[in-house]
């Protein structure tokens, strides 16, 4: 779901001080230094329920024919995007000035192409994408006419093509892969896992199906720009116009977000949400996926943190689908550094000197041109702000760190590392009936607007921090909490026949130096429903890449409420207590610096 940015071509029509336009069908020369050729086109086809138009620019690399065909890039836009966007229409430059046929789309809904907002639905925008995979596969034409007979086939009607894009456009391409296994490579990028989890995220291990809590800012300032489409870009267009109740989205999406924001979570339309949701992502449909995909997350990211790329790299890699996976540096919450340091910035096309970069180019040299021998690189990368030197900025492992250091929550707010440490006490602190901690306002990153620091109400939090360390620590990874709570109040409500009566908590990591400043790292946090309040439970805490230095402490922190999330429904106090032989433990998966 990536922001829209000035696209190439607005750009240019800026510097030469006149418009570039296009009607479709008509080839556009571009520079002599850029050696490919433009041509708008439009599709009609079926996705779902009804047919509509797909918008859609084809690059042409010059050199390109029956006789010397190449093999081709298909990629679309991140969500409230279109073709014509910076990032997108980058896609499609750099991959043509480097000898790609590269087809680029704005997806079902968005720009100029028709049909609903479906959410990458396998069914529907898998299905569409398919189809244009036939025209350049040669078995079909688009609606002008115009076909391609120069790219490289791998059999009739099979064309060798690999896909790539972000977080919208990026979990299109495994719904794509999971109906058309004629796509021979994949590189999404910040995309998501499973959207339960997403928009409403459950972190407790193993809950059950129990609902998560509702991340609504992300939510509903992505429902606003859907449902805006049609006067973002006005179409008398009848396919992209649903209903009065759900101008744009398709019904069930629309029902989805309606539940959420209602505040409850009654079992048959808690049912019915999850159902949909889970349908419409990878969570669903990875077992179909069976294309070489190389994941490429974001650490500053909220919305799609780097437990779903995790979750869906262990997935295809237990059922034998090749993949790897690299945590870049940036993503939906910001983290862009300066491409000087070594990080791939698409609008910049600086692939071929940045190291995410040089994968994508490995990973297509390897899938498209067949290139055997070609290194793809190491299973696992991960970007460390902490080193200067942009060509040691990653670091690689052939795994994901597993959990290797343990401490305790001792009794009076201390972290130890001996169970024999914990001294025996009880803490307590209760949420107000308005929000009173503060992680991130969610769409601070994406517009560029500055947020206030991550703080904490005294009274609706504990915590609990170690002693200065002795030496830095790098964690690589997701942390772990087992945790156990009373709650009284709580307690009474745990068998409504309403989830949202549950208890709701919030787990996060805090990063403080010598001088008491706190960094609550990416300003990620856990959304927790406690699914048995009077069980113990574990939370599986967002992926994080960070040094905490020499020096500095670390500080664990469960809160009674957070203003980016929809918490607990009434007032619930609760108090954790500590004994040697019983209390909560974290866990951090450790590198060795």
């Amino acid at each position: 779901m990536s922001r829209r940015v000035p696209g190439a071509r607005a750009l240019l029509a800026l510097a030469l001080g006149g418009a570039l336009t296009a009607t479709a069908g008509a080839t556009r020369p571009v520079s002599a230094a850029e050696e490919f050729t433009v041509t708008p086109l439009t599709f009609t086809v079926r996705a779902g329920d009804r047919s509509c138009a797909v918008d859609a620019d084809l690059y042409r690399p010059a050199g390109a024919d029956r006789d010397r065909p190449a093999p081709a890039v298909l990629a679309t836009n991140g969500f409230g995007g279109s073709k014509s966007d910076g990032s997108t229409d980058a896609i499609g430059r750099a991959f043509a000035q480097r000898g790609y046929v590269s087809l680029v789309y704005s997806g079902l809904g968005f720009g100029r192409s028709g049909c609903l907002v479906s959410l990458d639905d396998p069914e529907i925008d898998g299905r569409a994408a398919s189809r244009l995979v036939d025209f350049l596969g040669g078995g079909r034409a688009a609606d002008d006419g115009t076909r391609v007979d120069y790219v490289t086939l791998d059999g009739t009607g099979d064309p060798r093509v690999g896909m790539i894009g972000g977080s919208y456009g990026g979990a299109v391409q495994l719904a794509t892969a999971a109906v058309d296994h004629r796509v021979d490579a994949l590189v999404p990028l910040i995309t998501w896992h499973d959207l339960a989890y997403s928009l409403d995220p459950e972190n407790a291990v193993g809950s059950g199906g129990v609902p998560g809590v509702f991340k609504w800012q992300w939510t509903n300032a992505f429902y606003l720009i859907g449902e805006g489409q049609p006067l973002l870009e006005p179409n008398l267009d009848p396919s992209r116009i649903n209903s009065m109740a759900c101008l744009h989205f398709v019904s069930r999406a629309c029902e989805t977000v309606r539940t959420l924001n209602s505040g409850r979570y009654p079992a048959d339309r808690t049912a019915r949400m999850l159902d949909y949701a889970h349908s419409v992502s990878p969570v669903s449909y990875l077992n179909r996926v069976k294309t070489p995909t190389l994941l490429v997350q974001g650490q500053a990211d909220s919305l799609f943190n780097l437990n779903e790329a995790s979750a869906t790299y262990e997935t295809l890699r237990a059922q034998g689908t090749p993949a790897k996976m690299i945590w870049q540096s940036w993503g939906h919450s910001g983290g862009m550094t300066d491409p000087a340091a070594g990080e791939l910035n698409l609008a910049r096309g600086n692939l071929e000197t940045s190291y995410v970069g040089r994968r994508i180019l490995a990973w297509f040299d390897r899938y498209l041109h067949r290139r055997v021998p070609t290194d793809t690189g190491p299973d696992f990368a991960y970007y460390r702000d902490w080193i200067d030197d942009p060509e040691h900025t990653y670091a690689t492992a052939d795994r994901v760190p597993a959990l290797g250091r343990t401490l305790y929550l001792s009794g009076d707010g201390k972290l130890v590392g001996d169970r024999a440490e914990v001294v025996r006490g009880s803490r307590t602190y209760a949420n107000w009936l308005v929000p009173t901690s503060h992680s991130e306002s969610s769409l601070a990153g994406v517009i560029g607007h500055p947020d206030q620091p991550p703080h904490d109400t005294p009274g609706t939090y504990l915590g609990w921090s170690s002693e200065p360390l002795a030496e830095p620590v790098d964690v690589v990874g997701a942390p772990r909490a087992t945790l156990r709570v009373v709650s009284p109040v709580a307690r009474l409500t745990q068998h409504s026949a309403d989830a949202a009566d549950k208890l709701v908590l919030f787990a996060k990591l805090y990063d403080v130096a010598p001088d008491g400043t706190r960094t609550l790292v990416h300003r990620l946090v856990a959304p927790v429903r406690v699914p048995d309040v009077t069980r113990p439970f574990t939370v599986s805490l967002p992926g994080i890449v960070h040094r905490f230095e020499q020096g500095h402490r670390l500080r664990f922190v469960i809160a009674g409420s957070d203003d980016a999330y929809v918490g607990n429904r009434g007032i619930k106090p609760v108090t954790v207590v500590s004994a040697p032989g019983d209390t909560g433990v974290l866990q951090l998966p450790v590198v060795r610096p």
